[in-house]
């Protein structure tokens, strides 16, 4: 009997733990981490039920192929940290030879991290264009009280931090829409990058855009150089809606006309629907309050719910 209890203990060692609600990102991956629990614990029921704990060597938390993968998480090594405004850090990750992540447009990847003992997980989508060779990119906001923000803040370049996926998408096909609206909201930019970069690196592709970037001060707009570089396409509009600024004199001449005060209200996103040179089809990303805004204001102005995709 002795050993039989001391086994038990064995196998209650090795049993899977069950994430914890802080670990899932919600974001709706596939496999989720509960998904990957579920396996798990049914891998371990099987080996138990035999007394073989063999049946549980192929078991792979992490992999070390260098390969992104939605059920394990990989390894990458951070190549360079970039601070671009004061809460806000571009993170490079090296790929190994010139291998690419060949994501599919606005898809995430989910990162881990372990903060005083527990673990957290979240989902962020990569800037780097999809076929980026050797190396990927991730914009990433810091909140004072961020879980996840207190592990990604002690990052220095050459620590390996891992990465699962990827999952989502937008699936983007070049003229399938005269004309996508896109409203994003701070890092909510991030899955419209790709997209945009695919529209203007195709010169077959002849879709309208228009990209509302709602921020806090025009300080907090990301990326501006790049944002630029694209709003200098023909088929490109950007325009900014800055909740916290009160005068538009104080900005460069050339944000001030297609910079907005106040924020982005539903008078405003009738005014900027009807500015579309074609009937728009919408891309969100934000906040879930943002992206409730958002729909119920495009419902006001006649965009219905099947002409909206949200990150």
């Amino acid at each position: 009997l002795q050993t039989m209890s001391g086994n038990e203990d064995d196998w209650l060692a090795l049993k899977p733990q069950e994430p914890s609600p802080s670990q899932c990102c919600g974001s709706g991956c596939k496999p989720c981490i509960y998904d990957l629990y579920e396996k798990e614990l049914a891998q371990w029921e099987r080996a138990k039920a035999k007394q073989d704990k063999s049946l549980l060597m192929e078991k792979k938390e992490q992999s070390n192929n260098s390969e992104l993968n939605p059920d394990t998480f990989t390894a990458f090594n951070i190549s360079s940290v970039e601070q671009l405004t004061e809460d806000t850090y571009q993170y490079k990750f090296e790929l190994p030879g010139n291998s690419s992540l060949r994501l599919s447009l606005g898809q995430h990847i989910v990162l881990r991290g372990t903060v005083n003992g527990l673990e957290v997980q979240r989902a962020y989508t990569p800037i780097s264009p999809g076929n980026a060779e050797g190396y990927f990119e991730v914009l990433m906001k810091c909140y004072e009280a961020g879980l996840m923000s207190q592990y990604i803040k002690t990052w220095k370049k050459g620590d390996a931090v891992f990465w699962r996926g990827p999952f989502g998408g937008f699936p983007y096909r070049p003229n399938k829409h005269g004309e996508l609206l896109m409203l994003a909201s701070g890092t909510g930019l991030t899955p419209m990058l790709p997209i945009l970069q695919s529209i203007t690196d195709d010169e077959e592709d002849e879709t309208f855009v228009t990209l509302v970037g709602c921020f806090r001060t025009f300080d907090k707009i990301y990326l501006k150089p790049l944002l630029q570089d694209l709003a200098r396409y023909w088929n490109i509009r950007i325009f900014y809606i800055l909740s916290q600024e009160t005068s538009l004199e104080k900005l460069p001449w050339s944000y001030q006309e297609n910079t907005y005060t106040g924020r982005l209200n539903e008078d405003l996103m009738k005014t900027i629907v009807n500015s579309c040179r074609r009937k728009p089809f919408v891309l969100i990303c934000g906040s879930s309050a943002f992206n409730e805004d958002m729909s119920r204001y495009l419902k006001a102005a006649g965009i219905e719910e099947h002409s909206c995709f949200v990150f």
